[in-house]
């Protein structure tokens, strides 16, 4: 039915045979196919197939049936196969159709009464149930008939619709949008005037009580017309009201969107916000499921992941996919999950994007329009709602706590009066043997310091008005211990201080009594009665979630916070304060990236209540450079780039849908882009070479028919050996000396082979003086070489107005498109047969065949000017220069003498360089086979050698650029097709798939898990957990779960280090079999990445002990033991669902029992936004 998107009201009924009937969640990837059980219409079932990803061309019906392992016996229904009497009766079936066309109906042979003439009751027929989709069946149309079974009925038929119209016929040019694809620009930016805004959306879907800015109104607009976003702006930009919009569109369409965030505790926060705003807002994440059923679902990027793979049925209501903090695509870990969504994404699904203002959006843009073959327009803003400003703080007493020092001020210019009366104040203050001006490190003071400094901070802000303040502090160790420098510091009043009292009291009585006990829970109250509060990712979750709300209520005056807290959602200060700006990032100590700094920054100021917001770094030791300051405030933010990579969760889940294939996901991978972006373009040239390829005619010729071919491949194979042994001789350093002014080299250019030449210098003619090329390919080099010629030769190029007009610059090209058969086999020296002369040219590096032992003393800079004074006209008939002439005839004197006698003067380059790499001698001896082997072919007895020679290469040339192009569309071009080779290997060997990469029975198992798959699947099929207790089944299970490498040894039991000893012989098993396929993971690594420090922690945690008594067994924090066991939750899950798979029903009760025993008390205290 098709209505009036306005008005909603009925315009046309449109008949439609639906060709996918018996199209189910397991056999098909159409949006059309039949609807999957209702139990798993949320988030799917392993079982079912994904929908067709957006942008991916859809296979035809008869392909994807074909790609299905259907086993069928075909079935002959014809007329004549079938039984026509059935067994003891004396009546017939005809089957066959009539084929009188007369009018008359034929008499009955049936007599009168068999037929039962008792009333019919129709409400009787149309209650029984009967499929009555056997009784539709496709008739065909008479000839002439014009109707069609798919025309429309127009609801508001009129008369005068019958009444022909003289309308211009215009028809869309065949072929067009083939010849146009590859030119379609697939991201735009949007800087369109929207002054008209409200004419174009007079009803808008969602009302605000302000008025939208530019970009905000640009973003709306687009979502109006359906189309893809992505917004660019800084924190606190209003990036929220786009979102917002598009959940209000599509609950006025009666559609859903899906809101996606980074983490889990970000979907916790947004739930709560949109609650208030629109009446239906679900939560799916691993644990918790509210109202799933809501049009509007916020869940975390892997919940969507694992929604796409197992098809879930929700997927097809929905409109719009909001994608938050976009830019953590950068994330090396979580990257290639973003990545995998928006390829998997169908086509009926908007997309829209919210991210920080990063420098390629343009292009992140354009890969996502290609991918989904949709164009995606792009939304930024650079300016700020609350412009910032930055400043050093130099003080350390109450008496310097005014040493405040602006250097970027609200234009972002840099102030360098600031930054030096920040060197001065410093300076002032040091003792004299320390006692220097400008910045010397990163020198860090001690704690009574570093109390000094934040007390006479938080005095300074308090004085100037300046709090809220969010203090940035990259190390969780220093948040705690910064919030007890400042803890008696009296920063709120006692009316906010018995609202901060009421709300934790209230939020920690979910506890139970013992956990309220907890010291975390003790000191974190005592800090927030002052004021001060602490975030970061050792905080317990619901303590985390206290701090984030009172910090909305302003409650909180001073926040210590890791820099996790800046992807939260809009909490904004006044002020931000920066501890330090070095961070260590697991490998070693940095300064923050400009990108990681603005995104902290980005917390400081306040729309509607700041005019600025402030950013003070503070100096405890030397005052940064302008340099690293340069870099962080006004530096390029980090690029979008592609963290996709290979996982056997991904490969397994792809390797159960036909239609869909692994290749299909790397090619569309954002790390392919660039290689793919130019595929529709390769395409045309690959369909016009390959219909030149068939119009190729070979050397009609005999004598060349026997091995022409086979000669050209040689001589092909020649040059490129050659030249690869050139490449390493001209890098060489000895080379490098050798060549230089009145060496003596043979040269072959594009007009002679093997003259000998001298070099007068390196670069250019242009250049004053001898330079190194810029190339990074040493056969690129140039050189300015005096060349013997014959005299016509040189008045040719003496004639042309300028050098180069001829011949140019030689390079490897312009050699290998040139007549090489006979000449090209000869060894000897060229010497002119009439007239000699000589000729100064510019040529690269790869026309020198040999370096002689030889060199010439000369003058170059006087035979360079004679002859640019020769190319002037009026000098063009001087004479050379006697400088030249003495040159030329030395070097003739060298070629007659060459000639005459047997010894080489050709510097040897393994002898002589002593370059004696094991390869290049290698390639060496193949050069001298080959150059041998060159005078064996019977083709070089034809009489037209170089004519058949040329045709051949040419024909030869243009099926390699077929093969070249071939190869560069084919999936062997893709940057991970070797690793996924490889897992493939892997998979193969321990026997998850066969060798036609169907799934085996292990294999089925291990895509029930999302993490270490492949080792918990080798535990549960080696019956290593079956017979354990389910309190050691999860803390077995927390190996693969907790990432923290550094913490105290756990005290396990004699039967757990007896497993534990079982999973690292199973890791060493899986490690080796990589390592024998090919991958780089190395044993120990793998082994390595098993981290028992909390298996004691949840063994006892399984066995009831208290919490409060649980962190006495480990120095980990609260918070992420907590997180450790919310993800072990998940995790027994997955396990679950595996060994119901496998059949082992005892396995599935304990690990039910398991989570039982796990979830209980503070780890799983509800979230305070729900």
């Amino acid at each position: 039915m098709e209505r009036d998107p306005k008005t909603g009201k009925l315009q046309a009924i449109k008949e439609e045979v639906n060709k996918d009937l018996g199209f189910t969640a397991q056999n098909s990837m159409l949006m059309k196919r039949q609807p999957g059980a209702y139990n798993d219409s949320v988030k799917g079932d392993s079982s079912n197939c994904p929908f067709w990803p957006g942008g991916m061309k859809l296979p035809s019906l008869d392909k994807m049936l074909t790609l299905e392992d259907h086993d069928t016996e075909v079935i002959d229904l014809s007329p004549k196969s079938l039984l026509t009497q059935p067994p003891g009766l004396s009546l017939s079936v005809n089957f066959e159709l009539p084929t009188s066309n007369s009018s008359e109906a034929k008499e009955s042979t049936i007599p009168d009464d068999m037929f039962d003439t008792k009333p019919v009751n129709i409400s009787d027929i149309l209650t029984m149930d009967v499929d009555l989709s056997e009784l539709y069946v496709d008739v065909e149309e008479p000839e002439g008939e014009t109707c069609s079974k798919e025309s429309p009925v127009d609801m508001a038929y009129t008369v005068e619709e019958d009444i022909p119209e003289n309308v211009l016929k215009v028809e869309e040019t065949k072929d067009w949008k083939k010849q146009h694809e590859g030119d379609k620009k697939w991201s735009t930016l949007d800087q369109s005037d929207v002054s008209d805004f409200h004419k174009q959306v007079p009803d808008m879907a969602f009302k605000y009580p302000f008025e939208l800015d530019g970009f905000q109104k640009r973003a709306v607009l687009h979502l109006e017309r359906h189309e893809n976003v992505l917004v660019a702006a800084h924190t606190s930009a209003g990036k929220t009201v786009v979102a917002e919009y598009a959940i209000a569109l599509a609950q006025k369409h009666m559609r859903r969107a899906i809101y996606t965030s980074p983490i889990k505790a970000l979907s916790n926060q947004k739930f709560r916000d949109f609650k208030g705003t629109f009446p239906e807002v679900g939560l799916l994440t691993g644990d918790v499921q509210i109202k799933p059923e809501s049009a509007c679902l916020i869940m975390t990027t892997e919940i969507l992941r694992s929604m796409l793979y197992n098809g879930s049925d929700v997927i097809r209501d929905v409109e719009w996919v909001i994608f938050d903090e976009i830019h953590y695509i950068n994330d090396a870990d979580r990257g290639v999950v973003w990545e995998e969504v928006l390829i998997m994404l169908p086509s009926h699904v908007g997309i829209i994007l919210l991210s920080a203002t990063v420098p390629n959006t343009l292009e992140f843009a354009a890969w996502i329009g290609k991918t989904k073959q949709k164009e995606v327009y792009v939304v930024q803003t650079k300016k700020r709602p609350v412009p910032l400003e930055h400043f050093l703080f130099t003080g350390n007493s109450n008496k310097t706590s005014n040493e405040l020092f602006c250097i970027l001020d609200r234009k972002g210019k840099f102030a360098v009066e600031g930054y030096r009366a920040a060197l001065q104040a410093k300076k002032a203050r040091a003792s004299k043997s320390d006692e220097s001006y400008g910045p010397k490190g990163t020198r860090q003071g001690n704690p009574k310091q570093d109390r000094n400094v934040w007390q006479s901070v938080v005095q300074m802000l308090k004085k100037k008005e300046q709090l809220p303040v969010v203090a940035f502090t990259l190390s969780k160790k220093k948040c705690d211990s910064n919030a007890d420098m400042v803890k008696n510091s009296d920063l709120i009043t006692m009316t906010e201080q018995s609202h901060i009292i009421t709300f934790f009291n209230k939020s920690v009585s979910k506890l139970k009594g013992s956990d309220r006990e907890l010291p975390q829970v003790k000191w974190m109250e005592e800090l927030l009665r002052h004021g001060i509060g602490v975030h970061h990712s050792g905080i317990l979750p619901i303590l985390k979630e206290v701090v984030e709300m009172l910090f909305q209520k302003g409650l909180i005056k001073i926040l210590f916070a890791t820099e996790t807290f800046a992807m939260g959602v809009n909490m904004p200060a006044r002020t931000v304060v920066f501890d330090s700006t070095r961070k260590f990032d697991g490998e070693k100590m940095r300064e923050l990236l400009s990108s990681e700094y603005i995104q902290m920054a980005g917390r400081a100021g306040r729309r509607g209540l700041d005019t600025t917001g402030m950013v003070i770094m503070l100096c405890k030791g030397d005052v940064p450079e302008t340099s690293v300051l340069h870099a962080m405030m006004l530096g390029m933010p980090t690029k979008l780039e592609s963290r996709f990579r290979l996982t056997y969760y991904m490969i397994l889940n792809l390797l159960r849908v036909k239609q869909l294939t692994v290749q299909d996901m790397m090619k569309r991978s954002f790390a392919e882009y660039y290689q793919q972006k130019d595929a529709p373009e390769n395409e045309k040239k690959l369909e016009e070479l390959e219909k030149k390829v068939a119009l190729l005619q070979d050397p009609d010729c005999q004598l060349c028919a026997i091995d022409l071919k086979n000669y050209y491949l040689t001589w092909a194979e020649l040059l490129q050996r050659k030249k690869e042994l050139k490449v390493k001789i001209f890098g060489s350093s000895v080379a490098q000396k050798c060549l230089t002014s009145g060496r003596v080299v043979l040269v072959t250019n594009e007009n002679y082979h093997n003259a000998l030449g001298v070099i007068l210098k390196a670069g250019t003619l242009d250049s004053t003086f001898s330079t190194s090329s810029s190339s990074k390919d040493p056969l690129e080099k140039k050189y300015i070489v005096l060349l013997i010629c014959d005299k016509v030769y040189e008045l040719r190029c003496m004639n042309q107005e300028e050098l180069g007009a001829s011949n140019g610059s030689t390079t490897q090209d312009n050699l290998d498109n040139k007549e090489y058969t006979k000449r090209f086999l000869s060894t000897d020296i060229y010497v002119p047969e009439d007239e000699s002369g000589q000729i100064v040219e510019e040529i690269t590096a790869v026309c020198i065949e040999e370096i002689l032992d030889r060199s010439v003393t000369i003058d170059a800079t006087k035979i360079i000017d004679n002859h640019k004074r020769r190319l002037i006209p009026r000098f063009r008939d001087n004479p050379p220069s006697q400088s030249t002439i003495m040159a030329t005839q030395e070097l003739l004197n060298m070629a007659f003498d060459w000639r005459t006698t047997d010894q080489s003067p050709i510097i040897d380059p393994i002898r002589d360089m002593k370059i004696t790499d094991i390869d290049f001698v290698d390639q060496s001896k193949r050069v001298n086979v080959l150059q041998n082997k060159l005078n064996d072919f019977q083709c070089l007895q034809c009489k037209k050698i170089n004519e058949h020679f040329n045709l051949m290469r040419a024909n030869m040339q243009v099926r390699i650029d077929v093969s070249k192009l071939q190869l560069q569309l084919s999936d062997e071009n893709l940057q991970l097709i070797k690793e996924y080779e490889q897992r493939i290997m892997v998979l193969q060997k321990l026997d998850y798939i066969d060798k036609d990469k169907t799934l085996r029975h292990k294999g089925r198992v291990a895509f029930e898990i999302s993490n270490h798959e492949v080792m918990i699947t080798e535990l549960l099929i080696n019956n290593i957990l079956t017979d354990l207790h389910p309190a050691e089944i999860v803390s077995i299970l927390s190996l693969f779960v907790f990432e923290q490498r550094r913490a105290s040894k756990p005290t396990l039991t004699e039967n757990l280090q007896t497993v534990f000893c079982q999973v690292k012989e199973t890791a060493t098993r899986v490690a080796e079999c990589q390592r024998e396929c090919g991958l780089d993971t190395t044993v120990e690594e793998y082994v390595g990445g098993l981290h028992p420090g909390l298996m004691e922690v949840v063994y006892e945690w399984a066995r009831g002990m208290p919490f409060k008594d649980v962190m006495n067994l480990t120095d980990v924090s609260e918070g992420n033991i907590v997180r450790c066991i919310q993800r072990l939750d998940e995790l027994c899950r997955d396990v679950r669902k595996a060994s119901h798979v496998i059949g082992v029903q005892i396995l599935c009760d304990k690990m039910e029992e398991g989570m039982s025993l796990i979830r209980r008390d503070i780890v799983f205290t509800a979230s305070l936004y729900l």
